[in-house]
């Protein structure tokens, strides 16, 4: 084999390994694309209106703004809703909110009828409604995404109102923190500031004993303090003996709050289990039923709790396994694997180009069709002998 011909096969070669690498790429990118949809919208229920489950825990969520017309009616409609009842319309998507009945149908709609739902309550008193029902989000009240806004900026949802904010404006000075489980906006920490109480580096041990009572051991990890001295219930210090309460009159959230606490204008960002670490005496829990919040209480209320859900059944798929299963072909399977990719990337960009013009939603049998025209297509070309060929 002459230079020219080993040049023109190391071409050749070169090019096949661009070609691979950039399918494994492909197929990487889908499959985390996949994993973001399944975590937003796979505990979700696509294929039911979630109306007769009443007020759903967490479920992904939309506004329809053809159907609110100019009257701006704040209504939220469930991910099946959004395919079926509303198909065409434009939508926000609210990415989940908890604790929301479907209003798909209600009075709110007078022209709409949930086709999964034909009799609904005429409101449901207990959904809670905000500017993100219009399509605005964060203090400045501005569209996401923002035509105007030249900023390249992350928008981080409060954990308490579910509103999204600007990460500029969160009245932090500097940086946002890079590790934190979940945030509470400036507004919710106004209206809720004994939660401060819970942001101060302390270590909080408390412990369920035998005999009914509470152990509360309170250790203050700010620089210069005392460190391993504890506090009872009275405020007073004491030796290593541990000092116990009945359970009904320990409140963690008092003996916290004996600590200078400092107040602040901006969001808080709290750490892992946070949740777990609230006192959840009959006076604090009576406050958070009178402020609303009881869901604070309830680890499976996180967002990451509901994603989980989802990246649970995207995790049981065999998508993962197309990676490694294209570096395991030859070369002449790896080809033609590639232009069948490219013959669908391109067939399914044109067939979806028609829904996008039209405003209309894609849906599974949509899919389906699309798979099985070309399905078709691949026996028609398989008969007439033809092969795509490496040379």
């Amino acid at each position: 084999m002459s230079d020219e011909v080993n040049a023109g096969q190391s071409n050749l070669d070169s090019s096949q390994d661009t070609e691979s690498i950039s399918m494994v790429e492909i197929l990487e990118e889908e499959n985390r694309l996949k994993a973001d949809a399944a975590a937003v919208l796979g505990a979700s229920d696509d294929k039911n209106c979630t109306y007769s489950k009443g007020y759903v825990p967490r479920q992904a969520l939309y506004a329809c703004s053809t159907c609110s017309g100019s009257e701006n009616v704040l209504a939220g409609i469930c991910l099946a809703c959004s395919y079926e009842c509303h198909e065409g319309h434009d939508l926000y998507e609210l990415y989940t909110k908890r604790l929301f009945r479907c209003d798909c149908g209600n009075e709110k709609f007078p022209n709409v009828i949930c086709k999964f739902e034909k009799e609904k309550d005429a409101n449901n008193s207990r959904n809670r409604y905000g500017q993100n029902f219009k399509g605005l989000y964060c203090s400045c009240h501005r569209p996401y995404p923002d035509p105007d806004d030249e900023v390249e900026d992350d928008m981080i949802q409060c954990i308490l109102c579910e509103d999204w904010y600007h990460g500029r404006h969160l009245g932090v000075k500097g940086s946002l923190p890079s590790d934190f489980e979940e945030m509470i906006c400036p507004a919710c920490v106004n209206n809720h500031d004994f939660l401060l109480a819970y942001t101060v580096n302390t270590a909080v041990t408390v412990v369920e004993r035998e005999n009914g009572n509470t152990q509360v051991d309170v250790v203050n990890t700010d620089e210069g303090s005392s460190v391993g001295r504890k506090r009872n219930l009275s405020g007073e210090c004491t030796s290593p003996k541990k000092a116990t309460t009945s359970d009904n009159s320990t409140c963690l959230l008092k003996e916290l709050q004996k600590r200078e606490i400092p107040s602040t204008d901006s969001a808080v960002f709290m750490s892992e289990a946070w949740r777990s670490k609230l006192c959840k005496c009959t006076s604090c829990k009576k406050m958070y039923e009178e402020k609303g919040i009881s869901f604070i209480l309830d680890n499976d209320d996180t967002v990451h709790a509901y994603e989980d859900k989802g990246l649970a059944a995207h995790s049981n798929s065999d998508t993962n396994a197309l990676p490694s299963a294209l570096s395991q072909m030859d070369r002449v399977q790896q080809v033609e694997l590639i232009h069948g990719f490219n013959d669908m990337k391109n067939g399914l960009r044109e067939y979806l180009r028609g829904f996008a013009e039209n405003g209309k939603v894609v849906k599974e049998e949509d899919i389906r069709e699309f798979f099985s025209q070309m399905q078709s297509r691949k026996r028609q070309r398989t008969d007439a002998g033809f092969q795509y060929s490496c040379k």
